[in-house]
């Protein structure tokens, strides 16, 4: 079927939209794919929607071809199955919960984990029916506070979520990687530059999992890449390459603890500061990472509680809130107020010290340490008096933390915590798929187990494959475009040509709807810009602006029997006589 722009259902805007921050949205709101409903919610228009099928296509072709099966079910969710995972508590304020006339609970589902496990516990019982993979293309919704981005950060879209379903570890693994290679093959059809990197499993839980993210300076993640080994990993994701411990002698031969005046100080770059005049060191001069600086949050749990932590850090560091929220989730996390502090007077604003931190102490408040405060190492920090530091302060001799948590921020140059001997380099990205070893979380607490070989009943385990392809869409848009706008690759544009006739005279138009139909009957998709009284600039901007692979100028070259071929992305053109043109341009879209 030809799509013609004289009753497509479309408006192309000249402006971009006063909400807009990132080129996809500026684009897809301009081009006529997606309007505007509410924040976080869209509406897809024809040509937007052709786009979303087309990506769909391609995931639904690659999972089927790992022995998938598509399944569906209600966004509309009943509360028990979450309550039983604890997950409708730990949600807190990210999802739409509602009643029904007779006053029970109910959400819209963000993700459907239980759901599948419950299906696989109400049909399978033997290790016989294993392994399993099942999957859905479903809408989701969440209660995002702040969205943004158009189709990157919604309070509803569209996901794809697969679940592997297997007797023991080894079959996990296997499903694992069975999924990790589908999604390499749909992530290259989908084409654009993406990276696979290891993630956190958060919430969720399991043992592993890795995030692909299309490479895009709009993107919300940050993730770093070694420059000598193949390692690459979200930021949150990121493990110290922590110090080895100094020797017994080493530690033996470092001063007592001591605390000194150190008078308005309150800050790590007056410390050091104060340092190198009152207290130089021959060997060297105090820097910010000899300092440990302890930082207070406020926790907030999802049953409403709230609990306060201490977190140190080298004082050249500071707290990254993206890799604490990552260790800590679903905790949400947030400062200290003044309150807070007038409730616990053994902390000192500015010069906050172990002393009165750590569940055994003053305070009573925990107290958990970044992986580079090893046993052994000396740090100058808060006495927990005003105006006064301690110095050669010793790990485990003088003070032992609660914990560690890893929470400051990565930084370009930071050593590789996989090979040690090159150096991590950040970029940006969108999270296009997220792939997790969910273990046996969800199957315990709703009771999937089936009877082994020896009919034992074991718990099954289970792996979550996920991948939005609304944000595919936008996604792609961002990595792709340029200045005149969308630059689709061929798989998921909304058409194959986008024929444009221009002029006036009867003859272009024929020409034009000639070649469309010619096209249509090879099976090539067309959308034909048919507009009479519509100039050419207006109609050339449009074609440039919505962005399919091959553009067909039907015009002036007529008059020499021949219509002009442009590619959209590589700006090559050529003159192709008309009665070659359809062979070439099928040609075109059939070598991609």
């Amino acid at each position: 079927m030809i799509l013609r722009l004289s009753t497509l259902f479309v408006r192309t805007l000249r402006d971009d939209p006063a909400d807009a921050e990132v080129a996809s949205h500026k684009l897809l709101v301009r081009a006529g794919y997606i309007r505007r409903v509410a924040p976080g919610l869209y509406a897809w228009l024809p040509l937007g929607y052709r786009v979303l099928r087309r990506v769909e296509q391609i995931i639904r072709d690659e999972m089927d071809a790992i022995g998938a099966q598509e399944v569906h079910f209600p966004a509309l969710l009943p509360r028990e199955p979450y309550d039983a995972t604890g997950r409708w508590t730990e949600y807190g304020a990210g999802i739409f919960r509602l009643k029904d006339r007779k006053d029970n609970d109910f959400l819209l589902g963000p993700t459907h984990e239980e759901m599948f496990t419950l299906l696989v516990k109400d049909l399978y019982s033997s290790y016989k029916d294993l392994p399993l993979s099942i999957y859905q293309i479903q809408t989701k919704y969440r209660d995002e506070a702040r969205p943004r981005a158009g189709l990157l950060r919604g309070r509803e879209f569209v996901m794809k979520d697969s679940y592997s379903f297997d007797i023991d570890d080894a079959g996990l693994q296997t499903s694992y990687d069975m999924h990790r290679d589908a999604y390499i093959r749909i992530f290259d059809r989908l084409g654009f530059d993406y990276v696979i990197v290891k993630a956190t499993s958060g919430a969720m839980g399991g043992s592993g999992s890795e995030e692909f993210l299309a490479r895009a300076d709009a993107g919300e993640d940050t993730y770093v890449r070694c420059t000598k080994c193949d390692y690459a990993a979200n930021v949150e994701a990121v493990e110290v390459l922590a110090p080895a411990s100094p020797s017994v002698e080493e530690v033996a031969a470092t001063p007592a603890a001591h605390a000194e005046s150190t008078p308005d100080t309150p800050t790590i770059d007056t410390l050091v500061a104060h340092l190198n005049e009152h207290f130089p060191r021959a060997d060297r001069a105090w820097v910010a990472a000899d300092t440990l600086k302890n930082v207070l949050v406020m926790l907030k749990h999802p049953d409403g509680t709230r609990e306060p932590l201490a977190i140190g850090i080298p004082g050249d560091r500071e707290v990254d809130q993206k890799r604490l929220e990552g260790r800590l989730e679903p905790i949400e996390v947030e400062p200290m107020d003044e309150a807070e502090f007038a409730r616990h007077p053994s902390l000192v604003k500015g010069y906050i010290g172990p002393d009165a931190l750590g569940t055994e102490r003053a305070s009573g408040i925990r107290y958990l340490v970044d992986p580079r405060v090893v046993a052994g190492t000396r740090w100058v920090t808060g006495a927990d008096r005003p105006g006064s530091h301690v110095l050669d302060l010793v790990v485990g001799r003088d003070f032992e933390p609660d914990g560690l948590i890893e929470a400051a921020e990565v930084r370009d140059g930071d050593a590789c915590p996989n090979c040690g001997d090159g150096t991590l380099e950040s970029a940006r990205g969108i999270e296009m798929g997220h792939i997790f070893q969910l273990g046996r979380k969800y199957a315990e607490a709703l009771g999937l187990k089936v009877l082994d070989e020896f009919g034992k009943l074991v718990t099954v385990t289970m792996g979550s494959y996920g991948i939005g392809p609304s944000r595919a869409v936008a996604a792609i848009a961002e990595n792709t475009h340029d200045e005149l706008g969308l630059c689709w690759p061929r798989e998921v544009a909304p058409a194959d040509v986008h024929i444009v006739a221009t002029g006036k005279e009867d003859a272009v138009f024929a020409a034009a709807e000639a070649l469309a139909s010619e096209l249509d009957a090879r099976g090539v998709q067309v959308l034909y810009d048919d507009r009479f009284k519509v100039s050419p600039g207006v109609k050339f901007k449009d074609a440039e602006l919505i962005g399919v692979p091959t553009i067909v100028v039907v015009g002036r070259g007529l008059a020499d029997g021949a219509v002009e071929i442009k590619d959209r992305s590589g700006g090559t053109r050529e003159d192709v006589a008309v009665a070659d043109a359809a062979g070439r341009i099928e040609e075109l879209v059939r070598s991609g």
